[in-house]
This record gives structure tokens, C-alpha cells and sequence, in this order.
């Protein structure tokens, strides 16, 4: 399976800044806070109808268009029990005039309604793209702004489900749903009226199906709801467990994992589709149920029909006008429950996408802040306490000054603290005590994106954008001349195979350049952040994945990247670290040792031990030896 990060040490968070090389989201992060509950169904309708805006005009357009064919559908049965009385068997009279009178206007209804019905349907089609539209927006404009804890906490293809199927939900929910809705409430609303004008003793036979529908539509909704809720949450987890294998199937097949791959997504499948079942079968329940109910009301109408028509209380026209009204009564009804039902999946997924637009964004600026230009790069850490989580320290009362332009490596085992220094530096994260400064200012007093721009960042684990070599070379920079792209690729050394390319730098890569060798890729991840000129760098095993010979080559360009710059070095080997100008070796949170590479190997403490079990590299080995 594809390997987890660290927890205490890797995550991955949005990285706005000149960027190296990186995963989807950079490095660092912790586990977020509890998700925020459920809306009610009330609750999701009334957040819903914040993102109609404009489109609340085209709404009230399509409501004259659904109030037309309401009112055509209630004109009909008065007009049929017009033509059955204009027949009177009894006198063997018929009125043909009026039957003909009866029979055109019916079919012009009929067309009318039909031309109404096409475009109150596109209107609605345009209408809900527009809605959801906004809506995709919004959630993706938010996803930008939150903090990394919330993408480190949930998996990857979890997110994009929000951002695509429940949104989708919505916008079939929204499309289908809206105008039968807002049709059936005025059929039932007209036919009720109709139907006591005409007899009230029959509407009262007809009220007999009423609180039926109403108890058997709240009953199956609240069993659907959760059922639905359930489905969206399962699918996320599935779109999760399919980005994750598909993202590390190199890894996968590496270790021969792929039956555990198949088993883990048979497992998850599995339950979705025993989920999806239940609530299918759920939600099919209620149509027949709720046709038992229908007949009874026109069994129950058409006994009493009878028995007043036998009376004559009411004429054969009346009885046959009422049966359609009655019916129009009822199966508005069952209508409205059948799309209650299928709102439940529609509004699971509109709860999920407001989850994560509750969720809190990254901390704003505060007022009054300035914009880091030009900085001199003076770092300091003073009394810095930091946990991710309450009363588990990651740093304990870290302190120390990086002065501007100097390299400072820092090393330690996994888990000491080291990338937690960078997430604090680069204010991914804020400091639980003391304070962080560069150049005598707080961090807090900077824009943080001025902030972020101002340091370039190179990883181990790189990351490539789908596009081509200029694209990705020019990510931090995209005001770059041509010119300056291609020094920038031969100072980190990538332009000789950039050259060997088939369309050199308009070659277009996959997915995190997945046609490149890992060490083409940190090239270019180098070069991204040369061509950035950044005034701060941190390197964190920015060489890790480059052979010996092109090692070097790298080494000569980050020093001279390098060179009146204020650089952090996070590395595991000798001749990565030993020309920086102060090292600092971490240990459970806290700065053990601190010096140069000479001064901390004359110690022979826990730098020295450290070291003469790092790997290194040609003459490094023997300067080792030597002590």
C-alpha cells in the first residue's frame, strides 16, 4: 500500500509561495478539529437558497410559467364536467356547440402546456447550472483559504467528492426537484379549492388520504435521509481509496500489494453498495405505498359520489369533474413525497458541502499589517512552544537567531521537530507560546502572503503540475522572460535534458511528471525556485534524489542560490550540512547542540554520534574518519 507520511513530522499543506517541489499541498500539517454537525433539512433548503441571487428573477419567471400551467391543469376538469353534462342521456339532448367549445379549448390547453412545460424546463436547467456553478466556486475559493490541518485529516479523494458528486447531487436535485415541487404545492393548493366549491361532502371524502401521505412520507423521508447521508459519506471514502492507490501504484506494485489494494476497495465498495441498496429500496417503498393510499381516496370519493348522485345532490359532470380534481389533489401529494425523498440525496450532499464551507479558514491578518519586501532576513525564534494538538508539545521553548544571510542546517531524528520549525517560520501554523521574527517583526505584522512569497522552498518529495516545462519552471514566476527561465534551468543543471526532451521545453508533462526520472524532477523543482529568487530558502533534502555526479553540480548552484540569502537545510548527509554556518540538532522538541560542523564534531556529542552514522559521500567519508 502506498506509504503514510510521518505523523509528527509530514502532512501536507497549500504552499503559496515560490515552490520547489512538493506534494499536492507541501509540508506539514495536523489533524483539524471536529467537523461541524449535520445542518437540519430546513437548515440546508435555507442555505441553498443564498446562492440563487440573480437567478431569484429567472425564478419568479419560471413560477408565472408553473402558476400558467397550474391553472391550465385546474381549467381542464371543469371543462370535462362541462362536456359529460352537455350530454344529457336523459332527454337524449346533446349541446354539440358546447362540446365543441369544450373539445378546442382543451387541446389549445393542452399545447399551451406543453409549450410551457419546454421552456419552464430549460430555464430551470439553465437556472440550476448557474446555482451550482456559484456554489462549486465558492467551496473550491474556500478550500484555498483553509488551514492545512483540514486536508491532513481527510483523505484527498474525500475532498474532491464534495467538490464533484455532492455537488452533482445538488445540482440534479435542484434541476428536478424545484418546479415539481413548486407545481405540486399550487395543484394541491387549486384542487382543494375547486373541489369545495363544487362539493364540500366530497372533499371531505377526500381528506381520508391526507394525514396517510403525510405519516407515511415522514416516516420512510427520516429513514432515507440518514440512509442517503450515509451513501455520500461511503463514496467519499471510496473516491479516498481510489485517488491514494491510484497516486501510489508504483508503490503498490513495488510491494506486491495489489490484492490488498483490490481486497481493501472490494471492503469499501461493498458497504457503499449495501448502503446505496437500503436506501434505494427505502425510497422505492413509498410510490406503491402511496398508490394504495391514492385508490383508497377514489374508491372512498366514488362511493360517496355515487350515493349523492343517486340523490341528486350533485350531477354525473360534477362527480366526473371532482374525480380529476380529487386526483389532481392526490397525486401532487405523492409527488411531493416521492421528491422529498429523492432531496434527501440532493441535500446529504449540499450538508457535506457546507461542512466544509463552516469549516475555519486560515487566521486573516491582523490590521495594520505591512508587506514584507526585500527583507534582510534576520530569524529569530524566541521562547517558541508549539503543539498540534492541546498538552502535547511539539517544540518546547525553542530560541534562536538565524542572522540574515547565513545557512542554518538543522537535523534530528524523525519526529523531533524539525519541519514543525518551518511550518512556524512560513506561518502555516501560529506558535501556542513566544513569537517567531524576521528582521524584528513579528511574523503576525507581515501579510502573510508577502510572507510566502518571499521564501522558495525545495522538498524531497517534489511535485509537478499537469502542463509543459515552461509552465512548471515559471509556477513561481510567471512574469519570467524566456531568457531568464533557460539560466535558471542550467544553474540547477536540468537544461542539458531538458534539451534532450522531444519539444524541449514546451514538452508537456503528466501528473507530477510522471514520464521524468525522480532526479529530472528535482531538477526542475530546483530551477523553479532559482528562477522565483526568493529571499529566503529552505531546502529540506533537496538533493536526496540526484546521483553523486550531479550532486555536485547541484551543490555549486545552491551555493551560490545560497549566497546572501538566510537558508534552513533540513538534510540526513554530511556534505549537505557541514558548510552551513550554524547547525542545530533537535531532540524531543528542544535544541540539544548548536555550532558549526568542526565545533559540534570536537564535542563528539550527539552531533558526532548523529554523524558517523550518516550516510556521505566520496571525500566526506574520509573527513569523517578523520574527525
Amino acid at each position: 500500500m502506498p506509504q503514510q507520511p510521518n505523523r509528527k513530522e509530514a502532512s501536507r499543506p497549500e504552499v503559496n509561495m515560490p515552490i520547489g517541489g512538493h506534494r499536492p499541498g507541501g509540508f506539514g500539517g495536523r489533524p483539524g478539529g471536529p467537523v461541524a454537525k449535520p445542518k437540519s433539512l430546513l437548515g440546508a433548503l435555507l442555505r441553498l437558497w443564498q446562492f440563487v441571487g440573480s437567478e431569484r428573477v429567472k425564478l419568479s419567471f419560471v413560477l408565472v410559467l408553473v402558476l400558467v400551467s397550474a391553472g391550465i391543469g385546474l381549467a381542464a376538469p371543469y371543462w370535462i364536467g362541462r362536456a359529460v353534462d352537455a350530454m344529457d342521456g336523459g332527454s337524449g339532448q346533446v349541446d354539440f356547440e358546447l362540446l365543441r367549445i369544450v373539445l378546442l379549448s382543451l387541446g389549445a390547453a393542452y399545447l399551451t402546456d406543453a409549450c410551457i412545460g419546454f421552456v419552464q424546463g430549460r430555464a430551470m436547467a439553465g437556472i440550476a447550472q448557474r446555482i451550482v456553478l456559484r456554489l462549486r466556486r465558492t467551496l473550491y475559493r474556500k478550500l484555498q483559504k483553509l488551514p492545512l490541518a483540514y486536508f491532513d485529516s481527510r483523505r484527498h479523494g474525500d475532498v474532491m467528492s464534495r467538490l464533484s458528486n455532492d455537488i452533482d447531487n445538488v445540482s440534479n436535485t435542484i434541476s428536478q426537484s424545484t418546479t415539481q415541487l413548486m407545481s405540486g404545492l399550487l395543484s394541491i393548493v387549486g384542487a382543494l379549492v375547486m373541489m369545495l366549491v363544487l362539493s364540500p361532502m366530497l372533499t371531505l371524502a377526500s381528506m381520508i388520504t391526507v394525514p396517510l401521505v403525510f405519516g407515511l412520507t415522514r416516516m420512510i423521508a427520516r429513514r432515507t435521509r440518514e440512509l442517503f447521508k450515509a451513501q455520500q459519506t461511503q463514496l467519499g471514502a471510496l473516491n479516498g481509496h481510489i485517488e491514494e492507490t491510484i497516486t501510489g501504484v508504483q508503490i503498490v506494485q513495488a510491494f506486491n500489494q495489489e490484492q490488498r489494494a483490490i481486497s481493501e476497495f472490494n471492503e469499501i465498495n461493498v458497504k457503499l453498495r449495501k448502503t446505496s441498496t437500503k436506501a434505494q429500496i427505502w425510497s422505492g417503498l413509498l410510490m406503491p405505498l402511496l398508490s394504495v393510499i391514492s385508490n383508497i381516496g377514489f374508491a372512498s370519493v366514488a362511493i360517496v359520489g355515487g350515493i349523492l348522485g343517486v340523490k341528486g345532490h350533485i350531477s354525473v359532470g360534477v362527480i366526473a369533474s371532482f374525480m380529476t380534481y380529487s386526483r389532481q389533489f392526490v397525486r401532487p401529494l405523492n409527488d411531493i413525497a416521492a421528491t422529498f425523498n429523492v432531496l434527501q440525496s440532493g441535500l446529504a450532499g449540499a450538508e457535506r458541502v457546507f461542512e466544509a464551507l463552516d469549516e475555519k479558514e486560515e487566521q486573516a491578518d491582523k490590521a495594520n499589517t505591512i508587506e514584507m519586501k526585500s527583507p534582510a532576513g534576520r530569524v529569530q525564534f524566541d521562547d517558541v512552544t508549539f503543539g498540534y494538538k492541546p498538552g502535547e508539545p511539539i517544540l518546547n521553548h525553542i530560541s534562536f537567531v538565524a542572522e540574515a544571510g547565513t545557512s542554518t542546517a538543522i537535523i534530528g531524528p524523525t519526529g523531533a521537530g524539525k519541519t514543525t520549525i518551518i511550518q512556524l517560520l512560513t506561518r502555516f501554523y501560529e506558535p501556542t507560546s513566544g513569537k517567531v521574527t524576521i528582521d524584528g517583526r513579528e511574523l503576525t505584522e507581515y501579510t502573510r502572503d508577502s510572507l510566502r512569497r518571499n521564501f522558495g522552498v525545495v522538498l524531497q518529495d517534489t511535485y509537478l503540475f499537469s502542463g509543459t516545462i515552461r509552465d512548471n519552471l515559471k509556477y513561481g514566476n510567471p512574469e519570467a522572460t524566456d531568457e531568464e527561465m533557460r539560466e535558471a534551468a542550467k544553474l540547477a543543471n536540468a537544461d542539458a535534458f531538458i534539451q534532450r526532451l522531444p519539444n524541449r521545453y514546451e514538452t508537456v508533462l503528466t501528473e507530477n511528471g510522471g514520464s521524468l526520472s525522480q532526479g529530472q524532477r528535482q531538477l526542475l523543482a530546483i530551477a523553479r525556485v532559482m528562477l522565483a529568487k526568493p529571499s529566503m530558502l529552505i531546502l529540506d533534502e533537496a538533493t536526496s534524489s540526484i546521483d553523486t555526479r550531479t550532486e555536485l553540480h547541484i551543490q555549486e548552484a545552491l551555493a551560490k542560490l545560497m549566497e546572501g540569502r538566510t537558508s534552513f537545510i533540513i538534510a540526513h548527509r554530511l556534505n549537505t550540512i557541514r558548510d552551513a554556518d550554524s547547525i542545530m540538532v533537535i531532540d524531543k522538541g528542544a535544541i540539544v547542540e548548536r555550532g558549526s560542523h568542526d565545533q559540534l564534531m570536537d564535542v563528539k556529542g550527539a552531533y558526532y554520534r548523529m554523524m558517523s552514522s550518516m550516510p556521505v559521500r566520496g571525500e566526506a567519508s574520509a573527513e569523517l574518519a578523520n574527525g
